[in-house]
């Protein structure tokens, strides 16, 4: 067995969303949350933009929100710092990045190794960045999808935790191919964070096998 093993913890966990957007991958989780699925609660609802959809849906929730401007701090390290703090205060087991338009720093990373995860419009390791599913296009691949994964410093190159897989049509659109995956974002999604508090993910080295 490898030396670098983390197991993920089998408890009543607790989620911090980070969102930018609307937050769909957070509807769902929070969805399956209320449906009895996943063994957590949400205990922060974190955007950096304060008029973000997700924040209005999470408050309409009574779930606990916090914003904060990039803007008032003088570097991404003393926001992610003041983020940082932020987690720690509210004793979150698991970070859950939701759209999250922001590349969090190594500071960051490494403060919660192996408990920040992330959902990708993509199979991984191919197209990483943005607009990935106009790419799949461009490239011409037969399949596209959807990969969680854990974060690491390495933006969306860190280990993978399940993937789902899309067919790309000859006549697919950008809007037409990220409108399929996004079905099956929102299965895998909530099934990564299941298996999570679960404990039955374990990651060894880069690869992550599910117990």
């Amino acid at each position: 067995m490898s030396k670098d093993v983390y197991r993920s913890p089998k408890k009543r966990g607790k989620i911090a969303v980070f969102l930018s957007g609307r937050g769909s991958n957070f509807v769902a989780i929070h969805d399956e949350i209320r449906a009895g699925k996943i063994n957590a609660d949400i205990g922060l609802v974190f955007s950096n933009k304060q008029e973000a959809l997700g924040l209005k849906i999470a408050q309409e929730c009574n779930l606990q929100t916090l914003s904060l401007n990039p803007k008032d701090f003088t570097s991404r390290e003393d926001y992610d710092r003041k983020i940082v703090e932020e987690i720690k205060k509210r004793d979150i087991d698991l970070i859950c990045l939701a759209g999250y338009m922001r590349i969090l720093t190594p500071l960051f990373c490494e403060a919660f190794r192996n408990k920040i995860i992330n959902i990708h419009p993509a199979l991984l390791p191919s197209f990483p960045g943005l607009h990935v599913q106009q790419k799949a296009i461009d490239w011409g691949v037969r399949y596209s999808g959807a990969t969680v994964h854990f974060v690491t410093p390495e933006v969306d190159m860190g280990p993978i935790i399940t993937q789902a897989i899309v067919p790309v049509l000859q006549d697919d659109t950008e809007d037409t191919l990220s409108e399929r995956i996004l079905k099956e974002e929102h299965k895998i999604y909530s099934e990564a964070v299941r298996l999570y508090f679960e404990g039955m993910l374990e990651v060894r080295d880069r690869r992550v096998f599910i117990l």
